[in-house]
């Protein structure tokens, strides 16, 4: 280890020491590979009678918030008791980086049967009763702020503190005037989607794509990376359409145990113009288009 390296070991054994309350030597800090915006590090150790060995993702001490935010996330997860994720252990910085120590996991791919416990659970997570729509703090969408704040009524709650602010920001960025213009009609006309359909109230994990899902080796899924809120299960379900890579046995597992409401289709075109907009905007290319043909195709659902 460098100096600094040592240095900054030494704070992460310290963390986990007041968190765990037990003796905790680092060994050696190593590169994972799959990260795109923190640093992530495999820390092994050893205590007095075992060999931890953590996951950890490093940043400047200014994504501190961010870190706090996936550490809030993970442990609603965890108290819903549906789907594994893994254990936080402690986060914080050390006036230069920011930190976030996770239990590890060792994961695989999810296949037939992970993918059918998956859906099952997740379908579990999205049935237990919710008081209101919405998060009690800000967090964030990759590394895009999400707002949080509490509300009654769902529609408003996507309008204003989803599709509003990715307009804005696509707007800042100088995209097409014409997608920001279709994306306020958009958001404008929206509410046919929801004439005779009203979502239940479910905790989400708000980023759910292929990524963020794996699974143990004896088959136990987990998911990891969230953007919790509460909000309708279908923003959940759309999202792992989006990018593909969920087994099929998944998505029928999750309809067998909750089947979804007549309109989802359309509804996940909506849900997931959201997403689109934010990889747009934070990555641009070919985003920008694929938002822009999103958008119309949505609209074209509401005529």
């Amino acid at each position: 280890m460098t100096a600094r390296t040592d240095l900054f070991a030494r704070t992460l054994a310290d963390s986990i020491r007041d968190a765990s309350g037990a003796g905790f030597e680092p060994l050696e800090t190593s590169p994972v590979a799959g990260g795109c915006i923190h640093t992530a590090l495999k820390l092994s150790g050893r205590t007095a009678d075992s060999a931890p060995t953590y996951f950890v993702k490093v940043n400047a001490a200014e994504h501190a918030p961010m870190f706090a935010a996936e550490a809030d996330g993970l442990r609603a997860l965890a108290g819903a008791r549906a789907v594994r994720t893994p254990g936080v252990i402690s986060q914080g910085d050390d006036g230069e980086q920011a930190f976030l120590i996770l239990e590890w996991l060792d994961l695989v791919a999810l296949d037939a049967a992970s993918g059918t416990t998956l859906g099952h659970a997740l379908a579990a997570q999205h049935r237990m009763a919710q008081e209101r729509f919405g998060w009690s703090r800000d967090n964030f969408i990759g590394a895009t702020p999400q707002a949080g704040g509490w509300s009654d009524d769902w529609l408003s709650f996507w309008r204003e503190r989803r599709l509003q602010p990715q307009l804005r920001l696509a707007a800042k960025n100088r995209y097409p005037s014409k997608m920001i213009d279709r994306g306020e009609r958009l958001v404008a006309d929206c509410e046919a989607f929801f004439t005779t359909y009203m979502p239940a109230k479910s905790l989400l994990h708000g980023d759910l794509w292929s990524g963020n899902a794996s699974a143990l080796a004896d088959g136990t899924p987990a998911i990891f990376d969230p953007a919790v809120y509460v909000g309708d299960r279908e923003a959940d379900l759309a999202m792992t359409e989006l990018f593909g890579g969920f087994p099929t046995d998944f998505q029928s597992a999750y309809r067998n145990a909750w089947p979804l409401d007549d309109g989802y289709r359309a509804r996940r075109g909506l849900y997931n113009t959201y997403h689109l907009l934010n990889h747009a905007n934070l990555f641009s290319g070919d985003y920008v288009e694929q938002s822009a043909r999103a958008i119309e195709k949505v609209i074209a659902e509401i005529r």
